[in-house]
């Protein structure tokens, strides 16, 4: 697994998936890919998609530059883009010989995942090399 893929969406779901993408790749002695696909803000559960009201690419860009490893002897790179996000990143994930593909998962269920649909399931549908959909497990509150 030298060349591993993570998409980013700014939202809270991506953290956990990078610190294990990020495992892998030190582990393995590769490097990740950092991809977002810019695409028209749309609301989700009531907030922003980008947590902005509606962000230029300048401003993506410096979010998406901002997304580092932890461990700074992991390489990385950025790769802003426009569209369809599935399409988008299978698309990058081909052309840059890709290993693996890490995806954070919202994990939405029912009527808002019907209407929405599932960028994760898009990708593991359509990529050519395996796909890790990595959700966070929810802590229950101890009472």
């Amino acid at each position: 697994m030298q060349r591993i893929l993570v998409p980013v969406d700014f939202s809270s779901t991506e953290a956990a998936a990078i610190e294990f993408a990020e495992s892998i790749a030190k582990s393995n002695g590769g490097r990740l890919i950092f991809v977002h696909v810019q695409e028209p803000p749309r609301y989700y559960a009531g907030e922003m998609y980008y947590g902005v009201s509606e962000p230029e690419t300048a401003q993506l860009s410096k979010m998406l530059e901002e997304i580092k490893p932890s461990d700074a002897s992991v390489p990385a790179e950025h790769h802003l883009l426009a569209g369809d996000p599935a399409t988008e990143i299978v698309r990058v994930a081909d052309e840059e010989g890709v290993d693996l593909i890490v995806v954070g998962s919202h994990g939405r269920t029912g009527l808002y995942r019907m209407l929405m649909g599932s960028v994760a399931e898009s990708i593991v549908r359509s990529a050519n090399c395996p796909v890790v959909v990595y959700k966070q497990r929810v802590l229950e509150p101890s009472q």
